[in-house]
């Protein structure tokens, strides 16, 4: 596997070419009339100049080459050179007659390499924020690099020292000792519109002060965590991660950081970091050299439109709680696995993936206001904001219970065979109630259920027992979907049983 720092996503997506046609000509369409009447085809703007932009903003844009020291005489097999696929090393092959394995302007030894000598790992972009010297780039193209060397527009290179990287959001700062720089405009990314005309400027393939133009063609895109990505079709391939993202207006909107193609090339779509959560994070960086997040201490996942619809929430929004860890903010505020967070401090919460950013956005130790459906009914509870850990902790598995109740045969058309829950087992589970599926069949095999699931409540009614269980399906309509809350292992999620043909 290369080592090189460069990020590519290789997703299985069909991508269609767009088609530049009579926009890319300059071409106007009017109407046969158009001197009397209103055109039936608007007249087509002419197309943006970006040669002032890239005067504007080139000379803050830095090429950023990242090095290892070799341990015990050789990398890997001994080679010379950095680790290059082959299309990469075709490439230089071609068009710079450079020997398979190197890169322009790098000399191949023919000796082994001496212990602890300095050999090239990869390249990428990154730009100056401030003028004595800060410049921001992604936290792949400087992860696990010995030294850092940043090279200038004016061929000045620097020995850069990491101030901090921050792997959830792949942002790293670096410190270059100068003074007098050229600096970037921070744009609003809020202003930022889907059609609006971007510009990159980097170093793909190693190629430095390389400008590439597109449009922006999506917004707040979740393929990460804490990153609501802009997605654009400018042209990014290896070696743009960390390089700006520029509107009209000259100001740096976001950081090229990843590109979605099935070659490791541009295939029409890329990925960059907003501005707005860059900034958020290298101030923290600069700061202490890490960031410092908030956690409530849940687990969640999606509300899908069925489950929204049968739990009566009104529509698919909000953050379903899976899992709760024990002892921690969100349990000490009486959340519960299968509750629905709608609001966290006050802000709406319309998606699962807004969650984590709101609650990583506040200080840990505040106290924040969490709204969240259960049962029917919305409810405000208040929670205390801890630190999220650098790594994610793992959790222990419940141990099974040696106990096993005699099980309850449930009739009708739902085809669940259950059993009460022991003492023990609600002890394990930390549950008040419950009954565990022995078997399924019919419509509950197809809603998902199995054996060894624990089922928590059913039609917004939380369940103690099997007798419960069935008085509670005695009194429901079977002509519609019963939502059923059940736990698998540590999570929690919904099933919806349709027992009416459909």
């Amino acid at each position: 596997m290369s080592r090189s720092p460069w990020r590519v996503r290789s997703w299985a997506w069909v991508t269609a070419m767009s088609i530049a046609g009579a926009s890319t000509l300059g071409v106007v369409l009017m109407s046969p009339h158009a001197s009397h009447a209103q055109p039936a085809v608007a007249v087509a703007r002419g197309l943006p100049d970006f040669t002032d932009l890239v005067e504007q903003v080139g000379p803050a844009v830095v090429n950023i080459r990242t090095t290892e020291r070799t341990r015990g005489g050789q990398r890997g097999g001994g080679g010379a050179g950095p680790e290059m696929d082959e299309e990469m090393q075709e490439f230089f092959r071609r068009f710079f007659g450079v020997p398979p394995g190197q890169l322009p302007g790098q000399r191949q030894d023919p000796r082994r390499q001496a212990p602890d000598e300095e050999q090239q790992r990869g390249v990428g972009s990154g730009f100056i924020f401030t003028t004595d010297g800060y410049v921001m780039t992604n936290a792949h193209v400087v992860d696990g690099a010995d030294e850092v060397y940043v090279t200038l527009t004016d061929k000045r290179e620097f020995k850069a020292k990491l101030i901090g990287a921050d792997k959830r959001t792949d942002v790293a700062v670096v410190k270059i000792e100068a003074a007098g720089l050229p600096s970037v405009k921070i744009g609003d990314v809020s202003k930022l519109k889907v059609g609006e005309w971007v510009m990159a400027i980097g170093s793909p393939f190693g190629l430095e002060n390389t400008v590439t133009a597109g449009i922006v063609s999506a917004k707040a895109r979740d393929t990460g965590e804490f990153v609501p990505f802009i997605q654009t079709d400018v042209a990014i391939n290896p070696g743009n991660s960390g390089g700006p993202l520029i509107n009209l207006r000259g100001e740096v909107v976001g950081i090229n950081s990843q590109i979605l193609s099935r070659s490791g090339g541009f295939m029409g779509i890329s990925f960059a970091i907003p501005m707005d959560e860059a900034t958020r994070v290298a101030d923290q960086l600069r700061a202490g050299g890490r960031v410092v997040r908030g956690r409530i201490g849940v687990q969640i996942g999606e509300v899908t439109k069925d489950v929204a619809e049968s739990l009566g929430l009104g529509k698919a929004a909000g953050a379903l709680v899976r899992s709760v860890e024990a002892g921690g903010p969100a349990d000490k505020a009486g959340v519960e696995a299968g509750d629905i967070i709608t609001r966290f401090d006050g802000k709406p919460v319309e998606k699962s993936s807004d969650l984590p950013r709101l609650v990583g956005g506040t200080k840990p130790g505040s106290k924040a206001s969490l709204q969240v459906f259960r049962r029917g009914n919305s409810r405000d509870l208040g929670v205390t904001v801890a630190e999220l850990e650098p790594e994610p902790g793992r959790r222990a598995a419940v141990p099974e219970s040696k106990q096993t109740p005699t099980p309850s045969v449930v009739t009708g058309a739902l085809g669940l065979t259950l059993a009460n829950l022991s003492e023990e087992q609600k002890r394990e589970l930390k549950l008040r109630g419950g009954v565990r599926v022995e078997s399924t069949e019919g419509a509950a095999a197809r809603a998902g259920l199995r054996e060894g699931d624990v089922i928590l409540s059913v039609g917004n009614v939380e369940i103690v027992d099997v007798k419960q269980f069935e008085s509670v399906i005695a009194k429901l309509d079977k002509s519609k979907p019963i939502n059923v809350l059940f736990r698998r292992g540590e999570w929690a999620q919904y099933a919806l049983i349709r027992t009416a043909a459909r």
